[in-house]
């Protein structure tokens, strides 16, 4: 029983407080994302600890759900128009941005004293960007203008390449490190990449001609929830990227379900209460104490991934001849990181636990600080591009 009032009187306040917390967005220049990260570390358990370990213990399965509706709406954003029109600039830039973000990370890392192949792995984590964050802001600021629309874009294929990036750095790790590995982890990462696409395309199909019928052109939450829960569980029991695995799933349903009047509606409402939780309960998880053990290493790999980002966007709009506008700002607004970076460290440390130390304190250290500042930035460029 006390369990139960533990979970709604906290489900309650979250929301509430949430409410708040973005009403306060609105009245300042920061982000709801960031004002919601600092309000969950002030009730997490190193402020006020007013968060019962019910919901902290879960964090997994609520960022799971979370970033699976973020997939799913991302992909939604891949339409054919959409396409037709930034499909060459997209490849372009998101191609740049992590390419080249993993090769300069690498570089001065190395130049500074590290291993190469730990400075290789770092490189590719730092591709990596966060999709919750950057399309909670978008969506807050200013979601239907170009700019927004092409970073969305962008964000919703960014993680592919960090996932390539980094199946080929630990292979090449591996083979010169001389470890035992069954599998080589570029096959192991294309697998994985081309099974969620198949499961993907395998759930749109069928949900694209068959949702929506019950009230003609307006598929129901139910119908919507039910399908993205599926994919995700099928996903992870098949062991693919449920993040593309949702993207692609978005993707084909908003381009083969011509009958739907507003395919991703139903979806969007629910959608953004398990992003302020997720974003709240982030907050409360976050390890401040990380910070103080960023070294040198830490802070050239914050310094470089900004720059990389930069360079790497600035870089992609100018061969692909997007406005000057696009070039000054969207680098900037790439730079959000959470959790699929540290799941990545967490994955090579486990391959090469002699450098642990070093691949986790630099990833978690810097995704604090990227999730408290990256934001920030994005609503920046946001406003800034589109002005």
């Amino acid at each position: 029983m006390l369990n139960t009032a533990e979970f709604l009187l906290t489900i309650g306040s979250l929301l509430l407080l949430g409410l708040v917390t973005s009403a306060l967005a609105h009245r300042t220049r920061l982000p709801r994302v960031t004002l919601l990260l600092l309000f969950g570390i002030v009730i997490g358990p190193q402020a006020l600890d007013l968060i019962p370990p019910l919901f902290t213990d879960r964090f997994d399965l609520i960022a799971d759900l979370t970033l699976l509706m973020v997939g799913f709406l991302l992909g939604g954003k891949l339409t054919r128009d959409s396409l037709k029109t930034s499909a060459w600039p997209v490849m372009v830039i998101s191609i740049c941005a992590a390419l080249l973000t993993a090769v300069l990370v690498a570089a001065v890392l190395w130049w500074a004293g590290l291993s190469f192949a730990i400075a290789l792995l770092l490189g590719c984590i730092a591709s990596a960007t966060a999709p919750a964050a950057i399309l909670d802001v978008v969506a807050e600021t200013n979601p239907d203008s170009r700019f927004s629309q092409l970073l969305l874009s962008i964000v919703a294929v960014d993680d592919l390449w960090a996932l390539i990036l980094f199946g080929m750095g630990m292979s090449l790790v591996s083979q010169m490190t001389g470890h035992g590995v069954d599998e080589p982890f570029l096959m192991a990462a294309f697998e994985e990449m081309i099974g969620a696409v198949i499961l993907g395309v395998m759930l749109g199909v069928p949900s694209a001609y068959a949702t929506g019928r019950i009230r003609p052109g307006q598929p129901m939450l139910t119908e919507a929830l039910g399908v993205v829960c599926i994919c995700g569980g099928l996903a992870l029991w098949l062991g693919v990227s449920y993040l593309i695995a949702a993207m692609v799933l978005g993707a084909v349903i908003v381009n083969l379900a011509e009958h739907h009047d507003y395919p991703f509606h139903a979806i969007e409402g629910v959608e953004s209460l398990f992003m302020l939780i997720f974003f709240v309960i982030a907050g409360a998880s976050l390890d401040l104490s990380s910070l103080g053990s960023l070294s040198l290493i830490g802070l050239l790999y914050i310094l470089m991934r900004t720059a990389g980002k930069f360079a790497g966007a600035w870089l992609g709009c100018r061969l692909s001849r997007t406005d000057a506008l696009t070039r000054r700002w969207l680098g900037l607004a790439l730079l959000p990181q959470a959790g699929v970076p540290i799941g990545l460290a967490l994955v090579a440390s486990a391959a090469f636990p002699e450098h642990r130390q070093t691949l986790l304190s630099v990833v978690i250290a810097s995704t604090v600080l990227f999730d408290l500042i990256g934001p920030v930035l994005t609503r920046r460029s946001v406003l800034r591009a589109t002005r």
